[in-house]
């Protein structure tokens, strides 16, 4: 078949290679100049199942509406006259119970596990290298109130097969060494040893690569989807600014433009953007930076060593497509950094960067035909989109060939 998928960051480039691997003729529709340029430029770099627990529940629902009023906070909510933005919120604040928090992380966590081994699968065969390290990622906490509930967290992951190690005060600098300096502010933490690192704009780039000279899958980039056109219960089209182009199926991988397209055409898909922030940074000492990945869980900071760089990512911040962003932004990121790795890197030389994460009410990406036979979703991941990538991928190629996928597709198929 000819298929046709919509957008090139790592889940659309994972996508475009699974499905030319299945023998479709793939042809991939991106707007910036190359792959991996927006979503996908700059996240955390942590491949993390550990991170799989769903936003949406009753300690978020206090933290969201304080988020409101304060804007120092890690979550941000800036009001504004988007009627979406309140329809998506209410959405939200309806999966902040219990019951559904945990149905919800568990559908996530079935998805990041399967992605773990499809992307170390991937790696395996293609031989594409990106900075990853199989060390573990190490997840902390500074006081003991939050270091308990988030232990209670994820002895429920460790519960449904995430491997777990709950690590106390005393072994923190032998688990991580990269943090010694700091340990003494830290409660405790939870090591994921499963859990990995990796840049995921080289590995789009690199896949992007590959999947053009091994498979002949065909990157138009600079070329805007425009609109679809439809005839009857199929998309015969998609309208570009390069012109009408032809498929047999679609994938729609477009990220946080995701819902918008997908509204046009009688498709409730509730994907809205959530914006992070993210410093890149050169290690001046490399002994004083992280050995692995690690997630400071109160102030909501992941960081990820990628190879002689630290990547820091923070915020979630509900402000509509604005991607712009100031240096007052980053400020508790250099903060934070400074404070986990002291002396390790000079604030000055480091990039900063915001984008936009297509978030769903419940957490949890969604997949499958939506309305049209021939038009199939993969989108919606969130802030674990790097870490569903190749999973998402593969289930969506799985899909669209009409087979039955690895995994149990419960809670991730498409129901308008």
């Amino acid at each position: 078949m000819k298929v046709l998928v919509l957008g090139a960051g790592v889940v659309g480039t994972a996508a475009a290679y699974y499905l030319a691997k299945d023998g479709h003729e793939v042809t991939v529709l991106e707007r910036h100049e190359t792959v991996a340029r927006g979503t996908s430029y700059c996240n955390a770099g942590l491949v993390s199942p550990g991170d799989a627990t769903a936003w949406a529940s009753p300690a978020a629902l206090k933290t969201f509406f304080r988020g409101i009023f304060n804007h120092e906070l890690g979550i941000r909510v800036r009001l504004q006259a988007d009627p979406y933005f309140y329809r998506w919120s209410l959405r939200f604040l309806r999966q902040c119970t219990t019951e559904r928090l945990r149905a919800n992380t568990l559908v996530k966590l079935r998805m990041a596990l399967y992605s773990l081994e499809c992307i170390n699968a991937l790696s395996e065969e293609t031989g594409i290298a990106y900075d990853q390290r199989r060390k573990g990622i190490f997840y902390f906490w500074r006081t003991q109130e939050s270091f308990d509930a988030g232990a209670r967290t994820y002895t429920f992951l460790g519960e449904h097969g995430l491997p777990i190690e709950i690590v106390g005060r005393d072994r923190i600098a032998e688990v991580e060494p990269g943090l010694a300096a700091a340990k003494n502010r830290i409660a405790g933490g939870i090591y994921s040893p499963i859990d990995q690192t990796g840049d995921s704009r080289q590995f789009a780039e690199r896949l992007y690569a590959h999947s053009a000279g091994k498979f002949g899958v065909s990157f138009r980039f600079g070329t805007t989807v425009e609109g679809l056109e439809i005839e009857g219960d199929r998309v015969r089209a998609v309208r570009t600014s390069v012109g009408r182009i032809e498929a047999d199926a679609v994938v729609l991988a477009m990220g946080p433009e995701s819902g918008l397209l997908g509204r046009r055409y009688g498709i409730d898909l509730p994907v809205y953007p959530v914006k992070g922030y993210a410093i890149t940074v050169p290690l001046e000492d490399e002994a004083k930076g992280p050995t692995m990945g690690g997630a400071d869980e109160d102030s909501l900071i992941g960081y990820s060593r990628l190879g002689n760089r630290l990547r820091v990512s923070s915020t979630a911040e509900f402000t509509g497509f604005d991607r712009t962003h100031r240096p007052h932004d980053f400020a508790g990121i250099f903060k934070a950094a400074h404070d986990l790795f002291p002396g390790a890197f000079d604030q000055k030389k480091a990039e900063i960067w915001a984008g936009l994460r297509p978030m769903m009410p419940n957490s949890v990406p969604v997949f499958g035909q939506a309305k049209y036979r021939n038009l199939f979703l993969d989108t919606g991941h969130g802030h674990l989109g790097w870490t569903m990538a190749c999973g998402s991928g593969k289930f969506v190629s799985d899909l669209v060939a009409g087979r039955k996928p690895d995994i149990d597709p419960a809670g991730l198929i498409y129901r308008n």
